[in-house]
Parts: C-alpha cells; structure tokens; sequence
C-alpha cells in the first residue's frame, strides 16, 4: 500500500471525528508486518480523555486486535508530528518507524502546545509552571514493590 493511501485513511477518518467534535485534525494509521491496517483519529473531546490522540488510539486498536503489547515490525503513519506521549507510547510499542504529515509548527500555529512540553523536558522538568515532579521521601514501599517484581522475574516491557 502506497504512503499516500495509508495516509488518506488516517486524514479520513481524522476528518470525520473531527466533523463530529470528537477531537483535532489528527489522524494515524499503523500497518502491521502482514499488511494488516489499523486507523484511528484523536478522540480527546468525546471520551472526555487527555491521552486519546490518534497515536495513542491507533496503538492501542492494533494491540488489542493483535493480542500484545508490542508492535514490532509495525509501522506508525500520522497527519501530525507526534507529541511527546505519542512518541513515548510509539517506542515502548517497538515502533521503529514513524511517518507524519505537519510538523510541530504546523500544530502551534492552530493553537495546540506541544512544544512547552518539549521545554519543559529540555529544562530538566524543573519548570513549576508547568508541573512540580518531586521524588518524596516515604518511599520505602514502592522501592519494596520493585524489588519484589524483580525476584519475581517478571516479563520486562
């Protein structure tokens, strides 16, 4: 399948969720090493869920249709650069390769944020106007739980 069909699904159905006042002008598709085709589309303002990007949904639809959390060999297609959530839950999906359509300029220009989160992270996640991150002191149990996973010998993700 040509990049350009993949990527007119993934604009379609963005379209049409977006016609809808599901969400942006964000769509994604991944295709899976057998050709298998999955598409998606933000859906953050009608599941009333910050995380419900086009990746993130895209990501989840053909972890559940495939049975496992990792998508080796998949490949990611989206109308938009993807934030830093996205690109997180694409590499701990072991999505290797990511195409995008508009780039973060594209997305700030309409008036979404993305880059104050890539500051943020630049600067050390120090910056409280953004969000206090602070490792407290009483921490002794969830150390504990750590360790317990460890001897357990846990599959690793």
């Amino acid at each position: 399948m040509q990049i350009s069909e993949i990527i007119r699904k993934a604009v379609d159905e963005a379209r049409r969720t977006m016609g809808e006042g599901q969400g942006g002008p964000f769509g994604a598709a991944i295709i899976d090493p057998e050709g298998k085709i999955y598409v998606s589309s933000n859906t953050v303002l009608g599941s009333k869920d910050p995380t419900a990007h086009a990746e993130v949904n895209a990501i989840r639809k053909a972890c559940r249709e495939r049975g496992s959390h990792d998508l080796t060999g998949c490949v990611l297609y989206t109308t938009c650069y993807p934030c830093p959530m996205c690109l997180g839950a694409a590499i701990w999906a072991n999505i290797k390769e990511v195409y995008y359509g508009a780039d973060s300029l594209d997305a700030a220009a309409i008036g979404f944020r993305d880059d104050y989160i890539y500051d943020y992270i630049r600067g050390g996640c120090r910056d409280l106007s953004v969000l206090r991150l602070e490792q407290f002191a009483e921490n002794i149990e969830c150390k504990k739980l750590f360790g317990e996973y460890a001897e357990a010998e846990k599959q690793m993700y």
